[in-house]
């Protein structure tokens, strides 16, 4: 058994999402300032990095590191490797909007050249929820939480 130390007090931590485009991150980060008025605040291409051995073969102008806050979350995102193919499987990021209308509004945006996995309507737990698969394979979950 692997004992670990005990804590009186939680760290002060915040997770973030990474998401890694392949080459797609500019197209990313313009589909996520239209679908959800998201804002970039910090943009570094791998030709600005000080070790020009770790980009990646012509891709000096691709993303290395981006920052988008979306709403009150911020988001990482890069180019990777820009090996031209993404994998998000495994989770769902996950968007709480505040009435109905927002949730229509995000739900559309975001499909738009995706995947509904599941149309957004009223669920036992919501008023409105749906799950889509993004343009570029992210998948969400679009919800109002129901009030208590």
């Amino acid at each position: 058994m692997i004992s670990t130390p005990a804590r009186t007090a939680k760290p002060d931590i915040t997770v973030n999402p990474y998401l890694f485009f392949g080459g797609r991150c500019e197209e990313a980060i313009e589909f996520y300032k239209k679908a959800l008025g998201a804002k970039v605040g910090l943009l570094m291409r791998f030709k600005e990095g000080p070790d020009q051995s770790m980009t990646p073969p012509g891709a000096g102008d691709k993303v290395m590191h981006a920052r988008l806050e979306i709403g009150n979350t911020v988001a990482f995102v890069s180019d990777g490797q820009c090996e031209g193919k993404t994998d998000f499987g495994g989770f769902s990021l996950s968007i709480n909007a505040p009435t109905e209308a927002d949730a229509d509004s995000i739900f559309a945006a975001l499909s738009e050249g995706g995947k509904v996995e599941m149309p957004l309507s009223k669920t036992f737990f919501s008023p409105r929820f749906g799950m889509l698969e993004d343009r570029f394979g992210v998948a969400w979950m679009v919800i109002v939480e129901r009030s208590v």
